[in-house]
């Protein structure tokens, strides 16, 4: 594991495979769906070390030469947790490595201007403070919305929460760290911080553009050109008859 000053409850990950997807990750030419697989395996890599410290209980098994006792995590199963958007591109991963997780969502969006996070969505199953809880997201820049995230678990009663991301930035940690005392959290990269626009040096640009394409000017509903509204349709097809005309062959 890397060194750095933040204590045992950051973990830095130092692994060849992981190294090398960070450097696919971070290499602006890269394509948005070698972007997703690539999220999807240094996931697969990053879950094996967060989950090393999950309850197990004892079983008993009979295999097909005799009876044993194993290690079993059936019924206590770490309910995963993707903040949205762009922690969805970690959630098939988690759910590969364990499958028989239950998946609560959390939606938060950074503000452009303020860079505060604001909380959309919430939708998480009713024992979720009886389970320990993987937080996913792919960044972790100022740590606004990993410390909102966090406070809404808390608030929900869960205790024991991990949080995963991929890329994380020094302010960002000491944020999160000192928001929750408890916290335990699991990056790929610790980089070097973050610019005048909040995000992370060097970094690999925004997380949730590169993996659903939405890169380039923003469109939004108040638009007269903006898709998700009926505008762009209205100017299109203003003074066309859309009902289709119907011949009847005599």
């Amino acid at each position: 594991m890397q060194e750095h000053g933040f204590g045992d409850r950051l973990t830095v990950l130092d692994h060849p495979l992981i190294a090398h997807k960070l450097s696919v990750l971070r290499d602006e030419k890269t394509p948005s769906s070698v972007f997703r697989q690539t999220v999807h395996e240094i996931t697969l890599l990053e879950c094996y070390e967060a989950t090393r410290h999950l309850k197990t209980s004892q079983v008993e098994i009979k295999t097909p030469i005799a009876t044993c006792t194993c290690e079993s995590i059936a019924k206590q199963e770490p309910v995963i947790v993707p903040i949205l958007r762009a922690g969805l591109a970690m959630l098939d991963a988690m759910l590969e490595v364990i499958p028989s997780s239950p998946v609560a969502h959390l939606g938060m969006y950074r503000d452009e201007t303020t860079h505060k996070p604001i909380e959309y969505y919430a939708k998480m199953p009713g024992y979720i403070h009886e389970r320990q809880v993987l937080l996913v997201d792919p960044m972790l820049a100022t740590g606004g919305s990993l410390c909102a995230a966090l406070h809404a678990l808390r608030s929900r009663g869960v205790k024991d929460i991990v949080a995963m991301v991929i890329v994380a930035a020094p302010e960002g940690v000491q944020a999160v760290l000192d928001a929750d005392p408890d916290v335990r959290v699991f990056t790929c990269a610790l980089d070097e911080g973050l610019n005048e626009n909040a995000y992370i040096v060097p970094g690999l640009g925004d997380a949730g553009d590169r993996i659903f394409q939405t890169t380039g000017t923003p469109v939004t509903s108040e638009g007269p050109k903006a898709y998700g509204s009926r505008h762009w349709f209205d100017d299109i097809f203003a003074g066309h008859n859309l009902i289709p005309t119907i011949r009847i062959k005599a």
